[in-house]
């Protein structure tokens, strides 16, 4: 079992992600090839779950578009996903956060993670 996991990670190499965690806010910029063109598009949204672990993990964003809830998912060690900027660390109780599907408006809002200062 070992084996596998070494290969794995050996073969699909990680790069250098910051470290979030459901609630979060972030922005994905991810690469987009249309034909031989290339251009790079953002995501920014809401972190419901991360899943799984080592080259298989990966994350679901929720963000609201026009008033409809669209969610997304990427592979962390895809190759497709150029950066990720966490914009907010959010205050949440769970690491999976489905509740906020169902919810709108000010429900919907997740508090901040305030940062204790030495």
């Amino acid at each position: 079992m070992n084996a596998i996991k070494f290969v794995e990670n050996d073969l699909s190499p990680i790069n250098e992600l910051p470290s979030f965690r459901a609630g979060d806010t972030i922005t994905v910029y991810y690469k987009i090839k249309e034909g031989n063109k290339e251009r790079t598009q953002h995501f920014q949204g809401i972190v419901l779950q991360r899943r799984n672990s080592g080259a298989n993990e990966t994350f679901t964003i929720r963000k609201m578009s026009g008033g409809v809830g669209v969610e997304r998912i990427f592979p962390l060690a895809s190759p497709f996903v150029e950066k990720i900027e966490v914009n907010k660390h959010g205050d949440v109780r769970r690491s999976r956060i489905f509740y906020l599907r169902e919810r709108t408006g000010k429900s919907a809002r997740i508090k901040e993670h305030k940062m204790m200062k030495k």
